[in-house]
């Protein structure tokens, strides 16, 4: 495993900019509205999850929890007028970047990834809010595009929590195979991610130049916003963002079983 985090102070001021990307885009929406890669979901309920998400996050950093908290256990309660949704949203993204930042990176609490650390919360929450805030793209009919370092991280971040996450997403454990590669090339930053599939686990790495010389069994190739927005489920197989080659089937067994 290879990959490039950024520090704490960073992670928060990226998160910041993409909670303050979903609010702008939540106060033109029709809360109603359908959300296409969240089957079942209106706009409102994308807002209300997310905003429960920071929340989450929020108290689990500033009590140092040694467990994973509910949301209840937390006392989260949610906006049933739509009048008050964005001003909900709004107070829980400005209360979590205010204890993040406030908090050491290297304090222990619970994750669900290997790293156990406060650092955990200050990626994911950029990440978890940079996933959802193109899903609000994509119900207001935009085409949403992540800043290029923005989604290298968020692939490094996913690759690295991906066995942490069979836990609660149990295909993750059919990512197994005889030595099958497939690799991930983001033409525009020259990075690649090759996930090699063996028996009993599987492992990837992190290639910030042309990895010459490394085959593949199976390519998906394109922007790195648009690699992370695969990898996360927001873009299919066959979409034209993209390009795939290789073998087929090691293709729909990673569409099938990395999803988180």
């Amino acid at each position: 495993m290879t990959e490039r985090s950024w520090d704490h102070r960073r992670y928060c001021a990226a998160a910041e900019a993409e909670i303050a990307a979903f609010a702008d885009g939540a106060r033109e929406a029709d809360l109603d509205a359908p959300v296409p890669t969240c089957p079942d979901w209106s706009i409102a309920e994308l807002l209300r999850h997310l905003g429960g998400v920071h929340r989450w996050g929020a108290a689990t950093v500033r009590v140092g929890a040694p467990r994973r908290l509910s949301l209840r256990e937390i006392g989260v309660s949610f906006p049933t007028v739509a009048g008050d949704h964005l001003p909900w949203f709004t107070e829980g993204g400005e209360r979590l970047l205010a204890i993040l930042r406030d908090a050491d990176p290297d304090a222990p609490v619970w994750t669900w990834g290997k790293d156990q650390r406060v650092r955990f919360w200050s990626r994911r929450m950029l990440q978890e809010t940079a996933v959802h805030r193109c899903d609000l793209d994509i119900a207001l009919g935009r085409d949403p595009e992540v800043p290029a370092e923005t989604a290298a991280d968020g692939v490094d971040e996913l690759l690295g929590n991906l066995e942490s996450a069979a836990v609660f997403a149990p295909k993750v454990e059919n990512l197994r195979g005889d030595g099958e590669t497939l690799a991930f090339d983001a033409r525009d930053i020259g990075a690649r991610w090759l996930f090699r599939l063996l028996p009993d686990h599987f492992e990837w790495t992190r290639h910030d130049a042309p990895a010459g010389g490394q085959d593949a069994d199976a390519v998906v190739s394109g922007g790195v916003s648009d690699l992370f927005l695969f990898l996360w489920g927001r873009r299919k197989l066959g979409d034209p963002h993209l390009e795939f080659s290789g073998d087929d089937d090691l293709l729909v067994h990673w569409a099938e079983n990395s999803a988180i």
